[in-house]
Parts: structure tokens; sequence; C-alpha cells
């Protein structure tokens, strides 16, 4: 098996868990209903717990369907700077669901050769080296979760309209900060758990 393939086959597998982990953590709703009931985000707004996942809904609802092209929160308004970002994490979305489509027809291709060639003992090395990184993430999360946030900002976005002032754009408040450190913990976690898998079932499935 050739080195570019090789390099393209790995590339794909490890974009495919990673988009597929973002997929997964952005979908789970239960987490951020967790972490608005866990803060007392309702009683701080003054509204029912029913009302703030309506907005929520709303804002998954406008970054996942091409079809909804503004963004109209039931109890927030909204300024142009907030609504740009929010449009810009749409596009962001949209590149994350095509690298996981992309990349999970390269891993398929790719896993199904190396068990017909009887070569999966390739990904050992790889995953295993892969499933140092997270918990070294891990740290530099816990050390300075707010660094790592203002970082992840400063990679992804060429502006600051993601620094939201609450009087504009009170939607904020119901996304604090906190949130975002779960979703971070929680793509840690799975990733994790997906490479040390995929380098116990290489391993033992090397020469099969």
């Amino acid at each position: 098996m050739g080195t570019l393939k090789k390099f393209l086959g790995t590339t794909s597998l490890f974009l495919f868990i990673i988009t597929a982990s973002i997929s997964f953590v952005i979908l789970f709703t239960p987490l951020y209903s967790y972490t608005a009931s866990s803060l007392g985000i309702p009683e701080k707004l003054n509204m029912s717990m029913e009302d703030l996942m309506a907005n929520y809904y709303v804002l998954l609802q406008y970054l996942h369907f091409p079809w909804i092209t503004e963004l109209n929160f039931p109890d927030f308004v909204s300024s142009e700077s907030g609504l740009f970002h929010f449009f810009e994490v749409k596009i962001l979305f949209y590149l994350n669901y095509f690298i996981l489509i992309i990349s999970a027809a390269g891993s398929y291709l790719y896993f199904k050769t190396l068990k017909k060639s009887r070569r999966i003992w390739l990904l050992q090395k790889p995953f295993f080296i892969a499933a140092l990184i997270p918990p070294i993430l891990l740290m530099f999360l816990a050390v300075s979760f707010d660094r790592m946030f203002v970082l992840f900002h400063e990679i992804f976005f060429n502006n600051d309209d993601w620094l939201f002032n609450p009087v504009t754009d009170p939607i904020i408040l119901a996304l604090p900060q906190e949130f975002f450190m779960y979703t971070f913990l929680l793509f840690f976690f799975l990733i994790e758990i997906i490479f040390i898998l995929m380098y116990q079932y290489s391993k033992r499935n090397a020469f099969k």
C-alpha cells in the first residue's frame, strides 16, 4: 500500500471521527438543558425552561436548515453583528457536515481495503499517538479555558462579532461560557474514547 494512500486513508478516518463527534455534540440538546438547569438560567432571565429551550431550538434550526435564512428569536433581540456571527457559525456547521460526508466515504473505502488485505495493524500507531492528544488538550482546558475559548474564536473567525454585548444581544446570557466548556469536554471525551477503541480494535484484529 502506497504512502499517499495510507496518509489519505488515515486522514479520512481522523476527520470522520472528529466531525462525527462535533456533530454529536452539536445535536446533543440534553447538554444544553442540563447546563441551563444547573446554572439557573431560566430564573436569571425570568422565563420558563420551555421558552428557553424553544429559543435554543430556533437557533439550532437556523444553523442547520439552508431554507431558514433569517434568525428570529422568540424572546431575544439581536444586533446586526450578532446575527452575522451566527451566520458565520452556520457556514462552519455546513463545512463540518460536508467534511463528515466526504470523510465517511473515504474512511469506508480505506477501512474496507485494510480489512481485505489484513492490514488493520497499520492503524495501531496512528491511533495510539492520537489517543495521547485529547488528555493534553484537556490539561490546557483545565488550566485556562478562557484562553482556549478566545484562541478558538481567533482561529475560526476574523472579526470580533463573537464578543456579544448582553444589552444588544441578550441571547449570550442564555449561552454562558460554561456551556461551551461542557461542549469542549464532551467532544474531547468522545474522540478519546473512539481513539482508544480503534487502537484496541486494530491491535486485537491485527492479523485476522
